[in-house]
């Protein structure tokens, strides 16, 4: 694919194994995040697969002003630190202000852009200059090729590792829709290319005062996905999605998740082995 990033102690891209980031949507509470990250540690450790764990601290772009965000940056830190102390995983999670980067990277390995904010300059910045590597999520307004401002402007500011990740496009109204041209497009910018299985299926807005999406969806567009190549992989995932308070219609039950891993993991190899 288009190079390789270092996350802590891990390496995503070229020759690499696949990188696995996932996690809830947004962080509820201690106990919750850390049975989650429990889980996907177990599943780590059966499978060759390299593992971040991302929760949000604030989802800063809620469809309703009235939705839960999350438990703020201070305790949603907390949370995300003592994961990465019991688990020993790297940890990511996305700002959404310049001035969030700097005290989330003395938790996290890697910052997260979120797909709205993916063409703001000092967000970008601000995330490079921490030294951490940064996971930029293509806007769902922008074509695949004018990633490489993004790339160009986090490079400048002194940052090599980058991560570029692919979510959908809009298609009209409420809907998303993947051209898996963009995997092979940004990864020709010279970074490693994650996909996101699970954003990918939303639909915005889809429920009134909140998004939708279709979960069934994800197995055959992750499978898809890993067919053309892809360095990682992005899921969200929650024990019982419908009861979670956000993006419960597109994340996949935690009992699921394993399953889709091995099915990623082996359209990968079968693809990689016969190149």
């Amino acid at each position: 694919m288009g190079g390789t990033a270092k996350i802590n102690n891990l390496t995503c891209g070229d020759g690499q194994s696949l990188l696995v980031v996932a996690g809830p949507c947004v962080i509820e509470n201690l106990d919750l995040t850390l049975s989650i990250a429990e889980s996907l540690h177990e599943m780590a450790s059966r499978l060759p697969i390299q593992l971040v764990f991302k929760g949000s601290f604030d989802k800063a772009n809620r469809t309703s002003g009235s939705a839960f965000r999350g438990l703020g940056i201070d305790e949603g830190l907390r949370v995300l630190e003592e994961v990465a102390r019991r688990f020993d995983v790297p940890v990511t999670t996305d700002i959404h202000e310049s001035h969030q980067a700097a005290k989330v990277a003395e938790v996290c390995d890697l910052l997260q852009i979120p797909a709205f904010l993916a063409r703001q300059t000092d967000l970008l910045l601000a995330a490079a200059s921490t030294g951490k590597a940064v996971n930029v999520k293509k806007g769902q307004f922008m074509a695949p090729w004018d990633m490489k401002h993004v790339v160009a402007k986090l490079k400048e500011a002194g940052n090599p590792n980058i991560m570029l990740t692919e979510r959908g496009t809009f298609f009209g109204y409420g809907r998303l829709v993947n051209d898996l041209r963009a995997l092979l497009e940004m990864s020709s910018l010279g970074v490693p290319v994650i996909y996101d299985a699970t954003h990918s299926v939303q639909e915005p807005g889809g429920l009134g005062g909140a998004t939708g999406g279709n979960r069934a969806m994800v197995p055959p567009m992750a499978r898809a996905a890993a067919a053309v190549g892809i360095d990682g992989l992005f899921f969200e995932t929650h024990p019982d999605p419908d009861k979670s308070p956000s993006d419960g219609p597109n994340m996949v039950p935690l009992t699921e998740a394993e399953k889709l891993l091995r099915q990623v993991f082996a359209v990968r190899e079968a693809v990689s082995s016969n190149q």
